[in-house]
């Protein structure tokens, strides 16, 4: 399983990004909706209701791009993890699945510390 490391500035971009673009590649669609049955339409509520976080940067096991990624509720409620990573300003979906009992815990630690924050 991969290993991310939490960054700051991808919080933040999550947070404050008003309009969030996408770039999609065929494969990674087909990927996401027959192995996990998540859609497009879902990975990208995640990252337009603003309610997931920002769980960082994969640095296990190393890979040539940078990947990122967030955890969270879709439009539906349903909590997904979805990895993607940045090209030209645009979110490029790698993964879009169900979250994890693991990362369903670190998304309400985080969530919890943020709200704390407020």
């Amino acid at each position: 399983m991969a290993q991310f490391k939490f960054l700051i500035w991808l919080a933040y971009w999550y947070q404050q990004t008003e309009i969030f673009e996408f770039e999609w590649d065929t494969g990674n669609y087909v990927k996401s909706l027959k192995k996990h049955d998540v859609s497009i339409d879902e990975i990208e509520s995640l990252f337009k209701t603003k309610m997931g976080v920002a769980i960082g940067r994969q640095i296990a096991p190393p890979i040539e791009e940078e990947r990122l990624c967030v955890v969270g509720p879709t439009d539906t409620g349903r909590m997904l993890s979805v990895v993607f990573t940045l090209r030209d300003g645009r979110v490029r979906p790698i993964s879009g699945r169900p979250a994890g009992k693991k990362e369903r815990r670190l998304y309400e630690e985080i969530d919890k510390t943020l709200k704390s924050l407020r």
